[in-house]
Parts: C-alpha cells; sequence; structure tokens
C-alpha cells in the first residue's frame, strides 16, 4: 500500500546541560498509509508529540529519516514552509492556545486557505465538515467552548486541503464526553476528503475506536504495531497489556481483552 509519510529509523534528542543528551526518539520506523488512520498512543513523555513535531518540520532529526510523498521532510528555516510541507497540517493539544484571540475565526482559517495554491474550500464549507455555522466566521476564539475552538482548529487544518493530517493530543484538553465526539469527526472528515490520519493520544480506547492500525509508542520506541482489533485483543507487549489494563471497564466498548 502507498504510503503517505514514512519515518526510517528516526531518532530525535536533546542536549542538556551538565547530563547526557535526552534521547526522545529512538529508532522509530513507521509507515502512514495513503488514507489510513493511524493510532499513536502511548503514555506522557514517551516521544509521541517529539515524533509528530519532527514529521511536520518543527523539530531536527539526530538520525534517520522522514519522508512525505517520497521526499524528505527538512527541519523549517526562517522563511516561509515550503508549498509540499504545507499538505502536512497539525491539530495540537489546546485550541486556545494555536488560535491568535485577536483575530475573526474566518481570517483564521483564510490563513490557511491562502497557504496554498488551488481552489480550497470556502470558510463556511469547512466550518460546516466540523460541524459549525457560518457566523462563527464573524467571532472571536474566547466566544467558544473547548470542543467548539478544537472544531475551528480542525478547519483552519483542513484549509490548507492537506495530504496528512496530524492530531497531536487534539483530545486531551477537552471533557470526557467531548473526546470521543471529537475523534470520531477527525476520522470521519479524513475519510471524506482522503486525508491520512496520525492521531497521537494516550487514550486506547478512543484510538481503538478510530483507527485502522495501533502503534505503541514507549521510551521512544515502538514496541507494538497493528491492526486496532488486533492490538485490543491480542497484545503481545507486556507495556500494551498495561495500558490495556489501565481502561475502566465502562469506556462503552464493551468488556476489555480477556473479559
Amino acid at each position: 500500500m502507498p504510503a503517505d509519510l514514512e519515518f526510517d529509523d528516526v531518532a530525535v534528542s536533546y542536549r542538556q546541560a551538565g547530563r547526557a543528551d535526552l534521547r526522545a526518539v529512538d529508532g522509530v520506523s513507521l509507515a502512514l498509509h495513503e488514507g489510513e488512520v493511524l493510532g499513536l498512543v502511548g503514555e506522557s513523555g514517551c516521544g509521541k508529540s517529539t515524533l509528530a513535531r519532527a514529521a511536520c518540520g518543527l523539530e531536527p532529526l539526530t538520525g534517520g529519516s522522514i519522508r512525505f510523498d517520497g521526499e524528505p521532510v527538512t527541519r523549517l528555516g526562517r522563511g516561509r514552509r515550503p508549498q509540499r510541507l504545507r499538505r502536512i497540517q497539525m491539530v495540537f493539544q489546546n485550541p486556545y492556545a494555536s488560535l491568535n484571540p485577536r483575530r475573526r475565526i474566518g481570517s483564521q482559517i483564510e490563513d490557511g486557505r491562502r497557504a496554498v495554491t488551488g481552489n480550497a474550500p470556502p470558510v463556511a464549507e469547512l466550518l460546516a465538515d466540523v460541524g459549525l455555522e457560518p457566523d462563527v466566521a464573524r467571532r472571536y476564539p474566547h466566544e467558544f467552548s473547548g470542543g467548539q475552538r478544537q472544531r475551528i482548529a480542525i478547519a483552519r487544518a483542513l484549509a490548507a486541503m492537506p495530504r496528512v493530517l496530524i492530531g497531536d493530543e487534539p483530545i486531551a484538553s477537552l471533557d470526557a464526553s467531548l473526546q470521543a465526539r471529537i475523534a470520531t469527526l477527525m476520522r470521519d472528515i479524513a475519510s471524506r476528503r482522503g486525508v491520512s490520519l496520525l492521531f497521537i493520544s494516550h487514550d486506547l480506547s478512543v484510538v481503538r475506536m478510530i483507527a485502522d492500525r495501533i502503534a505503541v509508542m514507549r521510551a521512544g520506541r515502538i514496541v507494538e504495531l497493528g491492526t486496532a482489533e488486533e492490538v485490543w485483543a491480542h497484545p503481545r507487549d507486556a507495556y500494551t497489556r498495561r495500558l490495556l489494563a489501565a481502561i475502566p471497564i465502562a469506556d462503552g466498548l464493551g468488556t476489555l481483552p480477556g473479559g
């Protein structure tokens, strides 16, 4: 199956004053296939977000390579982001921090539309895609709830007509009642628009609902990879089994493996 995004032995390290370098990502090889929803799960600090930022050119690689549509992803400089890399868009964890509080919603979505060549969908259509009314465009971020702001952030990412959408813990700051709703929304939009989705979360039960495959990350490495049902029903790695054991039984998905 063709891959939109390929990670080949990727490593990312951070320097620490007076101490050995911190290896945040340690030899990750992974592929996000065309039109696929790939869930990346693991506890906080395991390197998930660092890997996502590297995929967008926001973190320099210590080793290995990342390729998008067959071409290498390089670290962004001070100039404008290359047109090709604008087809990778990220939805961040905190939607309020990622939106400019002084600008109307419509103008921020227009920024995404202007970032790419081609006929991007109009603002009203992008808002409708995420379940919001057209008059949202005239308002400001502080006028909306966290869930609504995350929908706006998704609409802005879609404005650039991405080939790859990366959700970097996009549901972590939301109420539990909204988390599955936003995750499902991202999956459905990706399917309708033919976008590949890398969905990052520490919540394996939510990822199971939307992902075709799941990669489990621990201490900078991928320790398990398989279809969502394989990882859920027949986890091979002890760390994956511990993640599953920590999920409350009443998760809306039936009994846990072995139950």
